[in-house]
């Protein structure tokens, strides 16, 4: 969950920070009031794009931070381990985003710099909108599919399904490409024949081109280098040091006979005498390894220059030259019994097509199973959200193989006793599609691991007992979620464990909004229902509005 939220110069907000607490927190305010900035922070962190209009007047850019308490989920270190980003410590994960009004923002995750794609494949382990918009996405066939899957708990079987999915759609497109590929003549044939010999010659490995290049270089110059040696080895033998250093560690050891003190300078003397020592038989030993076999260093000089030409052709790199060798040996290889690869290759998509089909019957079983459950849940769910008479069915039918098996997935809905079950998208109005919506997200919840849950007015076009309700229903999925709700509804409003309200000021020059808790606060809350109900300064409204806080209880 989230558990502080800073905004800075976001839209018409200047500074807020928020310390948030689980369950189910409501968000009030007048209508053009600015309750949107608060979604507009989650949806930065989420990932979503932003214009930079966003920036707030007069500022260079904004900025939203959030902690997270991750609650050892490890989805997280591992996506986190994915993503080549720093772990969360102590379970908690750090985000940070800026949007700049003339220059690119900055994202953050943990401390790393991170880039918006990872933000947003973050964004969907820890956060779920529900807006204006989320009731047409259940007309959706793929939304209703992905939630009767998510009631089934279909994720592993899925997951090893569309790798079979995956492996059956390369090994076609192989066969396809293998059948289509142009012929090489005979004598195209030798000559790549020829250059595989010559790069098969050449050990291609880094260390190998590594000791090959330094190798060369030392049998090219090799007089050069046994000159310079020689030279070395002379002044550190008996014809340079080696005859100074013996009188110099004589003296060395008369003055420490003489001053204890110089003790530790003799030994550091003895020491230098030592090491200079090991540097002349070191010198001498490259020395002694100098090859001067003219037919040793004919044999360097032709693999050297055979490494620059492939270089020079394939490179820069032994990796490049690596690829271009593998991607020849393909290149053959295809020139065989082309129509006997072609066969392999499809017989073994049609060995894995097999067995997908195996499994699409499987996922049938399932989702046919879950079907009428999740169907009756939601049912039960929608007639106390107002659906007194209404009927939900869940329809499994045969399709053809596709990427998530082999079902084509509706949802049929009958909002009045008498009517006929018909596709959510032919009968549902705007009102009546949200409160599907929540009924199947509140059945779902017991499944759904996103911490984090946003709804937007999922209560508009409802009101009284059925508002109530939603509220009720709202409230009991912040037991196990954070549940934030902008609402127009009080008795919505009443049922939150934490309650903020976004005020606007404004004067000549500028325009601020703010947002604040209330929950602490009994008379502010009250104070809000009762402006929420029509009028702040009415006793019967303040009368109605303690009657729902007393009854949230």
């Amino acid at each position: 969950m989230i558990r502080r939220l800073q905004i800075r110069d976001l839209a018409l907000m200047d500074r807020t920070s928020l310390e948030l607490g689980a369950g189910f927190t409501v968000v009030t305010g007048e209508t053009g009031a600015g309750k949107s900035v608060l979604l507009g922070a989650l949806s930065l962190l989420a990932g979503n794009r932003a214009a930079k209009t966003i920036v707030r007047k007069g500022a260079e850019e904004c900025s939203v931070e959030a902690e997270l308490e991750t609650d050892g989920d490890k989805r997280f270190d591992e996506v986190l381990k994915t993503l080549d980003l720093p772990a969360c410590d102590d379970g908690l994960l750090i985000l940070k985003r800026s949007v700049h009004a003339t220059k690119a923002g900055r994202i953050s995750i943990n401390g790393g710099s991170a880039t918006l794609t990872q933000l947003q494949q973050l964004g969907e382990l820890w956060i779920d909108f529900h807006g204006p918009g989320e009731p047409q996405k259940l007309m959706r066939a793929e939304t209703q599919l992905e939630m009767l899957d998510l009631h089934a708990g279909l994720a592993s079987a899925l997951a090893t399904y569309r790798t079979g999915w995956r492996l059956r759609n390369d090994l076609l497109r192989e066969a396809g490409e293998a059948a289509t590929a142009e012929r090489l003549s005979e004598d195209e044939a030798a000559f790549l024949r020829s250059q595989l010999d010559k790069l098969d010659s050449l050990d291609l490995s880094e260390e190998a081109i590594t000791k090959l290049e330094r190798d060369h270089a030392r049998s090219s110059r090799a007089q050069e280098l046994a000159a310079l040696l020689g030279l070395l080895e002379a002044g550190l033998g008996s014809d340079g040091l080696g005859e100074v250093l013996p009188k110099l560690l004589k003296a060395g050891d008369d003055v420490a006979r003489i001053d204890e003190e110089a003790s530790a300078l003799r030994d550091r003397l003895n020491s230098l005498a030592a090491e200079a020592e090991d540097i002349r038989a070191d010198f001498a030993r490259l020395g002694r390894g100098l090859s001067s076999d003219d037919e040793s260093a004919a044999e360097l000089d032709g693999k050297m220059n055979l490494w620059l030409e492939f270089r020079r052709k394939y490179g820069p790199g032994a990796d490049s030259v690596r690829e271009k060798r593998e991607a020849l040996r393909r290149r053959l290889a295809s020139q065989g019994d082309v129509e006997a690869r072609v066969a392999k290759l499809k017989a073994e998509a049609a060995k894995v097509e097999k067995d997908l089909r195996k499994q699409a019957d499987t996922l049938r079983a399932a989702r046919s199973k879950a079907a009428d459950k999740l169907a009756a849940a939601a049912r039960k769910m929608l007639g106390s959200l107002g659906f007194k008479k209404a009927d939900l069915r869940i329809e499994v039918a045969v399709a053809e193989l596709g990427p998530h098996g082999a079902d084509a997935v509706r949802f049929l809905f009958c909002p009045n006793a008498g009517q006929d079950l018909l596709p959510l998208d032919q009968i549902a109005s705007s009102g009546e599609a949200a409160r599907v919506m929540l009924a199947l997200k509140t059945v779902l919840a017991a499944v759904d691991r996103t911490p984090v849950l946003v709804f937007d007015e999922v209560d508009a076009n409802v009101g009284g007992e059925i508002g109530a309700q939603v509220g009720r229903e709202l409230a009991a999925l912040g037991k196990g979620h954070q549940v934030f709700c902008v609402t127009h509804l009080p008795q919505v409003a009443a049922l939150g464990h934490a309650h903020l309200v976004v005020t606007k000021t404004q004067d000549d020059k500028s325009t601020t909004v703010e947002i604040a808790p209330v929950h602490g606060k009994r008379k502010d809350r009250e104070s809000e229902l009762a402006r929420m109900l029509g009028d702040r300064a009415s006793k019967v409204a303040l009368s109605h509005a303690r009657e729902l806080l007393d009854g949230a209880k």
